[in-house]
C-alpha cells in the first residue's frame, strides 16, 4: 500500500539576526552534523542483506493479530513506549541486569505492556535468516506499522536502519511517558519535548481508537471528573470498582467502547461526546487549544489518518542510533556478550 499524503506546514521562514555569536553558530552547525551523521535510511535498507525481512514482520504481525486483535495495539504501544525513552532504540526490550534497571517495571508500563512474545519470535525468525542484521528497534517500527494496517488503519513507509540500545532507563520511562491523568499542558509538553507538534500529538493520541486501559488507570476520571457523560461513567462502575488494591485494579475497559479493536476516527468523537476514557483522552476536548483538532478528526477520517501517518513517521525517528552506535542485538531482552 502506497502511504497517504501527509500535510506538510511550512512555517515562515525568519532571517537571522544581523550578529549571531561565533559560538551559537558553531553550536547550530554541531548539532546539524549531529543530526545528520544520525539519518535513517530508506525502507529498502535490508533488501540485500535481509531480503524477506519485512515479509517476515508482516505474516507475524498479521497471525498475532488475527489470534488476538487486541495485539495490534499492544504492539503499536510497545513502539511508542519505546520512542518516548532514550528514543527509538528498543531499549523497552531489555530485561533488568545487575548494571541497570529496565523499562519493564516502570509505572507506565508494569503489568501493562505486552507483545514481547511476538517481537522475540519475530527476532528468532530473522536470526535463522539472517544472523545479527536486523535490529529489534526496526522490528518494533515495522511491527507497529503492520498493526495498524491489520486493524485497518492507515499505511506509512517506515525508514529503517535503526540499532539497539545497551542500556535502559526506568527513571526516563518514569518522566517522560505522559501518564493517564496527564492534563493538555502535560501531554502538550511532553511531546514537545520529543520534536512533536500539537498536531502530532492529537494525531498520535487517536491511537486510543484501539485497546484497552486497566481500572487503576480509569477510576479516577470514572468516579471523580466532571468532563464526564453520566451514562458512560455508571457503565463503567459497574465493572469498575471504586475500592483500589483488589482484582478489579487489572480490569479492562475498552479505550473507545463503539469499536474497541477497528482503527477509526471513534475515538474524537468519543470525546465530543464526553466519552474518553481516560482524563489525558478527554484533556484534548473541553475548551482548550486541540478543541479544533478533535472536532476536524471527528468529522473527517481520512485527514486524521493522513496526520497519524506523518506523525508515526516522526516520531519513530525519534534519536534513533545509527552507524556504529549501539549493536544489533541477537536477543530482543538482552545486549550482546
Amino acid at each position: 500500500m502506497s502511504p497517504p499524503a501527509s500535510r506538510k506546514h511550512h512555517p515562515r521562514s525568519r532571517p537571522l539576526p544581523r550578529r549571531v555569536p561565533v559560538l551559537l553558530v558553531l553550536a547550530l552547525a554541531a548539532a546539524a552534523a549531529t543530526v545528520a551523521s544520525a539519518q535513517l535510511s530508506s525502507e529498502d535498507y535490508y533488501d540485500a542483506s535481509c531480503p524477506a525481512a519485512l515479509l517476515t514482520i508482516r505474516s507475524a504481525v498479521a497471525t498475532a493479530v488475527l489470534l488476538d486483535r487486541r495485539m495490534g495495539a499492544s504492539l503499536l504501544r510497545l513502539h511508542f513506549h519505546d520512542c518516548f525513552v532514550q528514543g527509538c532504540d528498543a531499549s523497552v526490550l531489555l530485561d533488568d541486569t545487575a548494571g541497570f534497571t529496565g523499562e519493564k517495571g516502570a509505572g507506565p508500563n508494569a503489568g501493562s505492556l505486552r507483545g514481547f512474545n511476538v517481537i522475540d519470535n519475530i527476532k528468532m525468525l530473522l536470526e535463522l535468516m539472517c544472523p545479527q542484521t536486523v535490529s529489534c528497534a526496526d522490528i518494533l517500527a515495522v511491527a507497529a506499522r503492520d498493526s495498524v494496517e491489520q486493524l485497518g488503519g492507515p499505511s506509512w513507509t517506515v525508514p529503517l536502519g535503526r540499532r539497539d540500545a545497551t542500556t535502559a532507563s526506568a527513571s526516563l520511562a518514569n518522566s517522560d511517558l505522559p501518564g493517564p491523568t496527564a492534563n493538555l499542558n502535560g501531554l502538550l509538553n511532553a511531546f514537545a519535548n520529543k520534536g512533536l507538534s500539537t498536531t502530532d500529538m492529537v494525531a498520535l493520541s487517536g491511537a486510543h481508537t484501539v485497546g484497552r486501559a486497566q481500572c487503576k488507570n480509569c477510576r479516577a476520571r470514572i468516579y471523580n471528573d466532571t468532563d464526564l457523560d453520566a451514562a458512560f461513567a455508571a457503565s463503567l462502575r459497574g465493572s469498575c470498582p471504586a475500592r483500589a488494591g483488589g482484582a478489579g485494579d487489572g480490569a479492562l475497559e475498552p479505550l473507545d467502547g463503539s469499536s474497541p479493536d477497528d482503527f477509526d476516527n471513534g475515538y474524537f468523537g468519543n470525546l465530543l461526546s464526553r466519552r474518553g476514557l481516560l482524563h489525558s483522552d478527554q484533556a484534548l476536548f473541553g475548551g482548550g487549544a486541540t478543541d479544533g483538532l478533535v472536532r476536524a478528526y471527528a468529522s473527517d477520517a481520512g485527514r486524521w489518518g493522513s496526520d497519524f501517518a506523518a506523525a508515526m513517521v516522526k516520531m519513530a525517528s525519534t534519536s534513533p542510533l545509527t552507524g556504529t552506535d549501539g549493536e544489533i542485538r541477537v536477543n530482543c531482552r538482552r545486549v550482546n556478550n
